[in-house]
């Protein structure tokens, strides 16, 4: 009877357990998910409804409005905003270095996890040490030798190329491959004779899909709203603005400021967002789904 009462009561507490996780978790979804349902709900009126109540709950009827106003209208929010020109802008730099990042920072901890020379730990060392290092210390110099040098100003190469180098990708890669990435299977693919390439994209990267859909919508989205580099040191030229800085333009409208194109504005930029969360999404339950089924 007393074990029946010991197992009774171990039941109960990990019940609490489970039901204060998903509380806490309910918790941080809604904290994440209503400023941003708050944010499409703005976008949907218009700016006398707005300045009456700034916080919208209710879908209006004035989206379409709104993202006419933006560009045109009475009191345009931003004569040169191109929503489409800035979704190309934003897509070529945010992908191409989305890629360039996932794929170089995984080659980088693949070769920190699987080979054993001397300069490994100092070399891992150096690359954490980089991470301390914030890009406004480095600026002058990369503009310098970017459009100074070899002058690439209003190119996507800047952008582009330097996204190679992801220190903090490497970081979270190289932890995710020591804990679950087995090393075993490397040694049986060189038995069997795979080169060494490509044992790392044909095992190493579907092993690591979740890991690589993390960093990927972390990566993406860093680019995509990579304000301060687009802006303030390479592009200046109309036809190469992205996103980040149509929005800013609209958001830095001082003269007849219009509420509801504004969120209208926000609103556009977050669609990709979103988009490529929900493609990449699936690989991270997928991998979650995998590694909780072990012998």
């Amino acid at each position: 009877m007393e074990n029946v009462g010991v197992k009774d009561n171990y039941i109960l507490v990990q019940r609490l357990k489970s039901a204060g996780c998903f509380i806490v978790c309910v918790l941080l979804a809604l904290i994440c998910l209503v400023p941003l349902y708050i944010m499409i709900m703005n976008a949907t009126h218009g700016d006398a409804a707005l300045r009456a109540q700034p916080l919208q709950f209710l879908p209006g009827g004035d989206l379409m409005t709104n993202i006419k106003n933006i560009a045109g209208g009475e009191f345009p929010q931003s004569p040169n905003f191109n929503v489409w020109l800035g979704y190309r802008n934003s897509l070529i730099i945010a992908g191409c270095t989305t890629i360039l990042t996932v794929f170089f920072s995984a080659l980088t901890s693949y070769g920190l996890t699987v080979y054993d020379f001397k300069i490994r730990d100092g070399a891992y060392t150096f690359i954490l040490a980089v991470m301390m290092i914030p890009i406004q210390v480095t600026s002058t110099g990369f503009v310098k030798f970017m459009v100074g040098t070899l002058g690439l100003a209003n190119s996507y190469i800047p952008l582009i190329i330097p996204a190679i180098a992801a220190p903090a990708v490497v970081f979270y890669m190289r932890q995710y491959m020591k804990s679950s990435f087995p090393l075993d299977i490397v040694e049986a693919a060189r038995i069997d004779g795979s080169g060494e390439f490509r044992t790392f994209l044909t095992i190493a990267i579907p092993m690591c899909k979740p890991a690589i859909a993390v960093q990927a919508i972390f990566a993406f989205v860093q680019n995509w709203n990579n304000f301060y580099t687009q802006n303030m040191i390479i592009i200046s030229n109309e036809k190469r603005f992205t996103m980040p800085i149509m929005i800013q333009s609209v958001l830095g409208q001082d003269k007849h400021p219009d509420l509801g194109a504004q969120y209208a504005a926000v609103a556009l930029s977050v669609i990709p967002i979103i988009v490529i969360y929900l493609i990449l999404s699936r690989f991270i339950v997928a991998g979650v789904a995998l590694g909780g089924v072990k012998e």
